[in-house]
């Protein structure tokens, strides 16, 4: 079996892999990225990327990406098409196999493999995903200015997403599968207070309507049996996220979601040497800038690391 060594390993490449890679391949680390099995993380999905700093006209989610992976290996970073099958993290130096079969010795592992949102799972929505299905409002409620949106979900995330919308939006719909929610009291007071936002009860999405753009949607009551159809043009879904963090079971510290837990002010886990940075570690902002924030502290921590094993 190949075995490799390499200073600085980085698993993941959106907006927090691919800046940990700038940072350190400018600090002379000679990063080694595995790109994962989504090359550019979730915004390769969407199309239009207004509120990062430095495009003030806007940027295409993939482009975006290809730019930031062109800046890491302009620096020096070797990326590779491929994923981390098997994480051997309190070993030193730290053992990662990758799906070819090859072994990698690391004296420091940058976890970005980020965290991927959940779907309802219906063929329609799938069809319409960045033509109107978001799981991102901040991310893309201003493209819905003025307009009626459907919000589904029913916890505190949702909540923030409804209220989010109606500061933006004519009308925001929240679809709730039960006759109650499980968001915090204080969550959902503020929705219901909120005037034009509608809670619609006991309420399941049938279809999302549209060709090639959001139209409207069915939705069908769970104790009258009852559909109808509510025309819409954008369907937010916060139904929550799901942590890419398998491998790490049992090694790195989470929490009861599969979020990886880093030391407050730093992206280090639990295991020295090992830093956590992009949406893998953040269940609260999951934004492009925040993620980019966390990969430069994570390139900058491995770096000291590096420099105080030397000593």
């Amino acid at each position: 079996m190949d075995r490799e060594r390499v200073k600085c390993f980085i698993i993941g490449s959106g907006p927090a892999g691919y800046t940990a890679a700038i940072y350190a391949s400018r600090a002379g680390l000679k990063p080694l990225l595995y790109t994962g099995p989504q090359p550019g993380g979730q915004l390769t999905i969407t199309n239009d990327v207004e509120n990062f700093p430095g495009y003030p006209q806007g940027i295409n989610g993939p482009q975006m990406m290809v730019d930031l992976q062109t800046q890491a290996e302009r620096f020096g970073t070797e990326v590779r098409y491929g994923m981390v099958v098997k994480a051997e993290l309190e070993s030193n130096p730290k053992v990662l196999t990758t799906d070819d079969g090859t072994e990698i010795e690391a004296d420091t592992v940058v976890v970005s493999t980020g965290a991927t949102a959940r779907y309802l799972g219906l063929p329609s929505e799938e069809r319409l995903k960045d033509k109107g299905v978001s799981a991102c409002a901040v991310c893309d409620g201003f493209f819905y200015k003025d307009m009626d949106v459907a919000v589904v979900g029913a916890g505190d995330s949702a909540c923030e997403e409804a209220h989010y919308l109606s500061n933006i939006c004519t009308k925001v719909y929240m679809l709730v599968r039960r006759d109650e929610m499980r968001a915090s009291k204080i969550m959902q007071k503020r929705v219901l207070n909120t005037p034009n936002i509608e809670v619609l009860w006991n309420t399941e999405t049938d279809e999302v309507l549209g060709e090639n753009e959001v139209e409207g949607v069915r939705v069908k009551n769970n104790k009258t049996g009852e559909t109808q159809e509510i025309a819409l043009k954008g369907f937010f879904v916060a139904i929550g996220h799901t942590p890419n963090t398998q491998i790490f079971k049992g090694q790195l510290d989470m929490d009861d979601t599969g979020y990886l837990i880093t030391k407050p002010d730093s992206t280090k886990t639990n295991i020295p040497g090992v830093f956590a940075c992009g949406d893998v570690q953040d269940n609260e902002y999951r934004q492009a800038v925040t993620a980019a924030g966390t990969g430069c502290m994570s390139a900058l921590e491995a770096e000291r690391y590096l420099a105080a094993m030397n000593d």
